[in-house]
């Protein structure tokens, strides 16, 4: 995980939704720190986010004012301290997640959410907390996501899982209600972020106008363009063309229903070494996914006739080498673009074959993610992440060799 950040979060707690601040580890020296915003017992949390910010422009007497991104986090507007969704943690409704079929959303919540009761139960000394995850090993099967859970023995370990939080978790949840406070704000300081908060949702309203009047401009445009559209974007199927360390090689793929299906067999996808190649085997009747699409009988009509140019736009050119290497390097040596288009290209296979590996490993609570997001969400108020990378690096690595693999030459 990048370090130097502190991140607004949101906990689900019993007596309702509470908003605080968390710093995952950073650096000093040769000392690692994790904190939450607090004062030695108390982990401080507040019923909006007004509060928060009214709380931490005006204190000076917490655990985080020595962090190295205090000065720029007291600096935010009341805006930007509203935490992100990806960052709210409902910890009341973990026994119903639990509860729930393991489908890959249900895993990724549970896991992200226990996650952070894990931090929190470190952080704060909680023996309750500890105690649960010691006495629990199989709560680690959530790391791997859904497919751990398939299949009888799948069910099985998900019924164990199930079994744990419903002996446990009133403890748990009893533990960290017990330590968190909501300490006095002073009333000026709360009604000065109030004020930001509603000037913000007012410039969210005229930018929503703005943005449907621009729509209604851009689809006059597409009607006039839709004459000169290209045979791939009239048939909705994108030849794709991708760069590894092995070569060059072409497939196609598609969105049916905000889905990708790729050509392939469900888990691989079956690439060329030329455009040629991949136009001759679509003269051919095969077996692949993209054959339930409605439109691809005009690609083979047009593969037969001689008429099919594979052409590959530039958005859907992906160049995988060198980015591992880059990413291990720092920031500075990354093309974002790149990266942008092969995470894009990992998350689209992953999905193809039903597989949430790559969702788990780019999400913020992870390293890699949390390095990714940082790349890719540039925050003018957010501090760089500090070196070593290398972590990230072979973490980046290992999603691409898994990528590779589903790749099927002919």
């Amino acid at each position: 995980m990048a370090s130097g950040d502190i991140v607004p979060i949101e906990l689900g707690l019993t007596d309702g939704d509470l908003v605080t601040l968390w710093a995952p580890r950073w650096r000093d020296g040769d000392d690692e720190w994790e904190a939450f915003l607090g004062h030695e017992d108390d982990l401080y949390g507040f019923e909006s986010v007004a509060e928060l910010a009214g709380f931490i422009r005006t204190n000076t007497d917490n655990d985080l004012v020595d962090h190295p991104a205090w000065t720029l986090i007291a600096g935010l507007s009341a805006a930007e301290l509203e935490p992100e969704h990806n960052f709210s943690f409902d910890l009341v409704a973990v026994p119903e997640l639990a509860a729930s079929d393991p489908e890959s959303e249900v895993v990724a919540e549970l896991e992200d959410t226990l996650a952070m009761v894990r931090n929190i139960g470190e952080i704060c000394e909680l023996e309750a907390v500890t105690k649960f995850f010691d006495e629990n090993p199989v709560l680690g099967g959530l790391v791997a996501g859904s497919a751990s859970f398939e299949g009888r023995e799948g069910e099985e370990l998900w019924d164990e899982v199930g079994a744990a939080i419903v002996k446990s978790w009133d403890s748990v949840l009893d533990a960290i209600d017990g330590v968190v406070i909501t300490p006095e704000v002073d009333a000026a300081a709360v009604a000065v972020a109030e004020a930001e908060l509603a000037a913000a949702e007012e410039n969210v309203v005229d930018a929503d106008d703005v943005a449907d009047e621009e729509e209604e401009f851009e689809q006059v445009d597409l009607d006039a363009e839709d004459e000169d559209e290209t045979f791939w974007h009239g048939v909705g199927i994108d030849p794709v063309k991708i760069i590894t360390s092995e070569g060059e090689f072409f497939t196609l793929r598609c969105y049916l229903d905000d889905e990708p299906i790729f050509l392939g067999d469900g888990q691989s996808i079956t690439v060329f070494s030329s455009e040629r190649a991949l136009a001759r085997y679509l003269a051919d009747d095969h077996e692949h996914e993209l054959s339930r699409v409605s439109t691809f009988d005009e690609v083979q009509t047009a593969a037969i006739d001689g008429s099919l140019e594979v052409e590959v736009t530039d958005e859907n050119v992906y160049v995988l080498t060198g980015l591992a290497e880059d990413l291990s390097e720092g920031p500075s040596a990354v093309d974002t673009e790149q990266l942008d288009l092969a995470i894009e290209l990992f998350s689209d296979a992953a999905d193809y074959a039903d597989d949430d590996s790559v969702e788990q490993a780019l999400a913020p609570s992870n390293p890699l993610g949390w390095y990714v997001s940082y790349l890719l969400n540039p925050d003018p108020n957010r501090m760089a992440p500090n070196p070593p990378f290398a972590a990230e690096g072979t973490s980046f690595r290992e999603l691409q060799t898994a990528f590779e693999a589903r790749l099927v030459r002919e």
